[in-house]
């Protein structure tokens, strides 16, 4: 009987026992609650991290945004400074450098524009400033004649090859306005720096006009259209919102 007693105590036990180290080993593993818990704080921290990164990324694109505008309004400037200074430094105005040129060759001048040239044929590599015109002679060749803006000397000339003509007769057909016309009708607005044929016409609506570019202190550059026939400078809307163009339109009373 004892025996039996004793039997089923050390059963008892060893129940007991096993059933605690179940417990045990159950307990042993991680807490679910807890694991999901510290899973969430992670993912928290994730998000917090990446929205900071945007949030970074954000402001040095906004920097960027600012210094490419910064240096976009001076380089600006400084084109319009370099525009000023060969404007001031030129005795010799587009209409007298397209005579000039059309003594070299005959012909029907189609642009002229002052621009920079890069040294001359002494070794001299400073850049200095000339006018370029643009001539097509009666056979069709193209020219381009280059003058001294300080002396109206021609410096220079050269055959070239183009392919609009056919479109440049067409469009000079029956006018009245030549370029130097063209320039001493928009003289008044500024220093002409350039005047150029555009064959066809305000963003390609077939009227063919003068496109003339002017600098000014003050004003710095600006864009104007002559009519071909009647030779009226307006302002050109391509360059010009619609309130500028509705103050400077109207004919030049040069």
């Amino acid at each position: 009987m004892k025996r039996n007693i004793v039997i089923a105590a050390v059963t008892a036990a060893a129940l007991i026992g096993g059933g605690t180290a179940t417990a045990l080993a159950t307990t042993g593993d991680d807490d679910p609650g807890t694991t999901r818990q510290s899973d969430v704080r992670d993912r928290d921290d994730d998000a917090r991290g990446a929205a900071d990164d945007r949030a970074d990324d954000d402001a040095d694109d906004r920097d960027d945004s600012r210094d490419h505008d910064r240096d976009r309004d001076r380089d600006d400037r400084d084109d319009d400074r370099d525009d000023d200074a060969r404007a001031s430094s030129a005795k010799v105005t587009a209409a007298e450098a397209v005579a000039a040129a059309l003594k070299e060759a005959p012909g029907t001048a189609v642009s002229a524009e002052l621009d920079e040239e890069d040294g001359d044929d002494d070794g001299d590599d400073r850049e200095r400033a000339v006018w370029e015109v643009d001539v097509l002679a009666g056979d069709g060749t193209w020219h381009s004649v280059w003058i001294d803006p300080g002396t109206g000397k021609v410096l220079g000339s050269e055959t070239d090859d183009e392919d609009d003509t056919d479109e440049v007769r067409a469009a000079l057909k029956g006018t009245s306005v030549d370029a130097a016309e063209a320039a001493k009708a928009a003289a008044g607005r500024g220093t002409v720096t350039s005047v150029e044929l555009d064959e066809d016409g305000y963003r390609g609506d077939g009227v063919a006009a003068w496109e003339v570019e002017t600098t000014s202190p003050g004003k710095g550059e600006q864009d104007w259209r002559v009519d071909l026939k009647s030779g009226k400078v307006t302002a050109d809307r391509s360059h010009h919102s619609d309130s500028d163009d509705a103050d400077d339109s109207g004919s030049d009373d040069d």
